[in-house]
C-alpha cells in the first residue's frame, strides 16, 4: 500500500484527494493545508492527521509519495524538500514559474530515481494520445504545422479582490496557467519548438496579469506553428482545448470528445481510410476504476502510483518533459514583453 500525503487542499488538491482515496492501492496518510477550517474539517470528517507545515508532515508522516497542489510558486519549495526526504513526487501544472528551477527538479528527481509527475492531463485524454500515435507513426507525413488553442469563461468581468492566480508572482496569469495545458500538449504531439518568434500577452479583465495570448512558435527542420489562449472567452461554458497538425500527406482536428483524421491518397493506415476518419473518446479511451470530472484524472494518477511502485523516474508526464513546457512559457513571455 502506498502511503500518499497532499500539500494543498484548494479545488484540485480535494480532488486528487478523492481520487487517491478511492484508489485500491493508496491510502491518504496524512494533508497539509494553511487554512485552518479546511484542515479542522477534513481531520473531523475523515480522521486523517493533517498538518499546516508540509516539512512537518514530511518528516512525520512516513509518506512514500506526495501530491502538491499549491499555487505554482510554491512548487519549488514543497517538490524539492520531498525529493530530498526520497518520496516520489506528483506536482499539479505548471511544474515552476522560473524554468530553471524545474530543471533543477528534474535532476533531482532523476538522481533520487523518484517518480515525478506534472499534472498535464490532457497526456490522458484518447484522442490525444492517438494523435501523438498517428503523428509518431508517420501517418500524416512530414508535419509542417502545428495549431494550438484553449477558450474559456475563468476572468469574465474585473474582480476587486485578486486570487493567487491573479498575481503574476504566484500564478503567472492566462499563459501560465492555462496556456500551459495547450504548450504542454502540442509539446506532446509534435514535440517542443525551438524558438517563439513572436508574442503578444494582453490584459483584458485582470489588472496584474494577461488574459489572452498568442504566439507563433519556429520547429527544427521549417516547421510553424501558432498558440491562442483566451481565459475571458464568455462563448464557452468549459475550457475547451483543441489541436490541429498538418502534414504532408494528410491533417488531423484533435479535441477531448474527438478525433478528426484526414489522408491523401496512398496514405492511409490501419483503421483510417483515405479522406476523413472521425473517431470518438468512447471509443479511445481507456476505461479508469473511479471516475471524477474525466477518466484522465483518475489515469493521470494511476500512472504516477504505477510510476512509484516501480521506483522509477523515468515514465510519461515526468518533470523533464514538463520543464520543456516550462521553458517555452518562458520564451513565449520574453518574446511578449519585447513586443510592449
Amino acid at each position: 500500500m502506498t502511503r500518499a500525503g497532499l500539500i494543498g487542499a484548494g479545488k484540485m488538491g480535494i480532488s486528487h484527494y478523492a481520487i487517491l482515496g478511492a484508489h485500491p492501492r493508496v491510502e491518504v496518510a496524512a494533508v497539509c493545508d494553511s487554512a485552518a477550517y479546511v484542515t479542522s474539517a477534513l481531520r473531523r470528517q475523515t480522521g486523517v492527521p493533517t498538518y499546516k507545515d508540509f516539512r512537518k508532515m514530511i518528516d512525520e508522516a512516513a509518506l512514500d509519495c506526495v501530491v502538491v497542489a499549491t499555487p505554482t510558486a510554491t512548487h519549488f519549495e514543497a517538490a524539492a524538500y520531498a525529493l530530498e526526504h526520497g518520496l516520489h513526487v506528483f506536482v499539479e501544472k505548471p511544474l515552476c514559474l522560473d524554468p530553471a528551477q524545474s530543471l533543477r527538479l528534474a535532476e533531482l528527481a532523476v538522481a533520487r530515481r523518484r517518480a515525478n509527475q506534472v499534472g498535464y492531463h490532457n497526456r490522458f485524454i484518447g484522442t490525444f494520445r492517438e494523435a501523438r500515435r498517428l503523428v509518431e507513426a508517420g501517418a500524416l507525413g512530414d508535419v509542417y504545422h502545428v495549431a494550438g488553442s484553449a477558450f474559456g469563461p475563468v476572468v469574465v468581468r474585473p474582480k476587486t479582490g485578486l486570487t493567487w492566480r491573479a498575481r503574476k508572482e504566484e500564478g503567472g496569469g492566462c499563459l501560465h496557467d492555462y496556456a500551459s495545458h495547450v504548450v504542454d500538449l502540442m509539446n506532446f504531439v509534435v514535440g517542443p519548438p525551438e524558438e517563439v518568434a513572436s508574442a503578444h500577452l494582453r490584459a483584458i479583465h485582470s489588472r496584474d496579469v494577461e488574459d489572452a495570448v498568442w504566439a507563433e512558435l519556429r520547429y527544427r527542420g521549417g516547421g510553424h506553428g501558432t498558440l491562442e489562449a483566451n481565459w475571458s472567452d464568455p462563448a464557452h461554458r468549459k475550457m475547451s482545448t483543441t489541436i490541429v497538425v498538418y502534414g504532408t500527406r494528410g491533417k488531423l482536428v484533435a479535441d477531448r470528445q474527438e478525433l478528426r483524421v484526414h489522408l491523401g491518397p496512398g496514405a492511409g493506415v490501419e483503421g483510417y481510410r483515405e479522406g476523413w476518419t472521425i473517431r470518438y473518446i468512447t471509443e479511445l479511451q481507456a476505461p479508469v476504476a473511479f471516475y471524477l470530472r474525466g477518466e484522465e484524472y483518475s489515469a493521470q494518477l494511476d500512472a504516477f502510483v504505477d510510476a512509484a511502485e516501480r521506483g522509477t523516474a523515468v515514465h510519461e508526464n515526468s518533470f523533464g518533459s514538463a520543464y520543456e513546457t516550462d521553458r517555452v512559457i518562458d520564451l513565449v513571455m520574453k518574446a511578449g514583453q519585447r513586443r510592449s
